[in-house]
């Protein structure tokens, strides 16, 4: 891969003057081989093959830093779902697991570790029963760990068990950790159409169709993007898309070359580049503020949505002519906390719950660090985890919720989670009730879109 004088002169351009990143650099570790009947044995195993394939990776990352001029924000691992791993123990707490997780990632250096994780999204075996009732302790009581629950595929429906499971369970996440305002659910989320090689957190495993190892790739240039939109202030759609795929293409190749770069280093296979515009709560470094450099006056305002929509595929279009390997989620996150100009937004009253569903539609994830009233019922929040599931199973794409019914707090209130999690003001619910239609259970079915054999 060979680069031009002027292309290596922006990307500097890029890292000095808008806040381009490698937002990580995530291995992903199969641990299929680390099973047993006794879970002390499974723990071991586990430690003894992160510490081996992982041993140079942040290393690695921090040479690569220095090398290109190129910060790498995060250093990641994920792992097979634990529940797949785990299950053939017939005794023992899982949470044992996820402790073991942390250890290994606290020793090596990385940021958060994902895969405490289950697919649930027709069914759950005994082990994914037994991972999910453990997530709230297991979360709790680690500080990298993170976890993600599949509850829909366009396949197969929504489980609707465990969509009102997994709200039980957030709420007593949140309750657990409540000194630190629900922080917990901050690394727990719950997907429609779960990607197997997704690199961003808190959603990130190693899927069973996945390699015995790999390096994933998750690159973000809001700031850029924005800086590119704000060159072109008056001209029509047609050629601001066109300036955005430039722009995508670009720093897809930035993220290759890295990606590439730590594969050879590490002797680990390459895998793919997510090349998700991820925002960070710096000024400069938002979603939002693309959306309003269209010509919004306020993320949130009507044409919002049509204007998520052209940026979303004019990221993946260009990203796509970059790179073959392009995977994991890849477009636009819209997450409130991350985002300064979400949360500028919110607090305008422009951006409701309702009005963020909508985009979801069109962007890459879903409802992403969501902050609620502590007291939101777990029947509500199980509803808003429905909606999202029927988005992402009707359109055949990856939706997510990550929502913290954070304790104590009200509408009005903020909340500081720290880092990059950044800070959200507390939204409001719609108080009518859907408790009757929860309490349903079952599986909504599959959508005839699903009938594609």
């Amino acid at each position: 891969m060979l680069y031009t004088p002027q292309e290596i002169l922006e990307t500097i351009r890029m890292v000095e003057n808008y806040h381009f990143d490698i937002r990580t650099v995530t291995m992903g570790i199969n641990l299929l081989d680390c099973a047993d009947p006794d879970l002390n044995k499974v723990s071991r195993k586990i430690y003894a093959k992160i510490m081996r394939l992982a041993a140079k990776l942040v290393e690695t990352a921090h040479l690569m830093e220095k090398t290109y001029g190129i910060p790498i924000i995060n250093k990641r691992i994920a792992v097979t779902p634990i529940s797949l791993v785990a299950q053939s123990a017939a005794t023992g707490d899982y949470s044992l697991l996820a402790r073991t997780l942390d250890r290994a990632a606290g020793e090596l250096g990385i940021d958060f570790i994902g895969g405490y994780s289950a697919l649930v999204h027709k069914g759950a075996a005994p082990g994914e029963t037994k991972l999910i009732e453990s997530i709230p302790e297991a979360l709790s009581s680690t500080e990298k760990v993170c976890s993600s629950v599949n509850l829909a595929t366009t396949k197969a429906g929504i489980n609707m068990d465990a969509v009102y499971q997994m709200a039980q369970v957030i709420k007593k996440a949140a309750a657990l950790t409540a000194d630190r305002h629900g922080i917990a659910c901050a690394k727990l989320v719950v997907f429609a159409n779960a990607p197997e090689d997704n690199p961003f957190m808190a959603g990130a495993f190693h899927g069973g169709g996945e390699g015995e190892a790999a390096i994933n790739i998750g690159i973000s240039g809001p700031g850029v993007v924005k800086a590119a939109v704000e060159r072109l202030p008056d001209c029509d759609f047609r050629t601001l898309a066109e300036e955005i795929k430039r722009v995508a293409f670009k720093i897809t190749r930035v993220g290759e070359l890295i990606g590439r770069k730590v594969s050879e280093r590490l002797g680990i296979p390459f895998g793919i580049v997510d090349l998700s515009l991820a925002p960070t709560p710096t000024v400069g470094d938002s979603v939002a503020n693309i959306l309003e450099a269209m010509g919004l006056e306020r993320c949130g305002a009507p044409g919002t949505t049509a204007a998520l929509a052209l940026l979303n595929d004019a990221v993946k279009k260009g990203g796509a002519m970059a790179s073959s390997s392009i995977g994991g989620l890849s477009g636009a996150f819209i997450p409130v906390s991350e985002d300064a100009g979400m949360i500028a937004a919110v607090q305008a009253g422009a951006l409701s719950i309702e009005k963020l569903e909508a985009m979801t539609s069109v962007c890459s994830v879903g409802l992403d660090m969501i902050a609620v009233p502590g007291d939101t019922s777990a029947e509500t929040i199980a509803a808003i985890i429905a909606d999202e599931m029927a988005i992402g199973m009707i359109n055949n794409k990856t939706t997510a919720v990550r929502i913290i019914p954070v304790p104590g707090k009200t509408v009005g209130e903020q909340v500081d989670f720290g880092g990059l999690l950044g800070s959200a003001p507390i939204m409001p619910v719609r108080s009518f009730s859907p408790e009757r239609f929860v309490r349903r259970g079952g599986r909504i079915p599959a959508p005839l879109q699903a009938l594609t054999n």
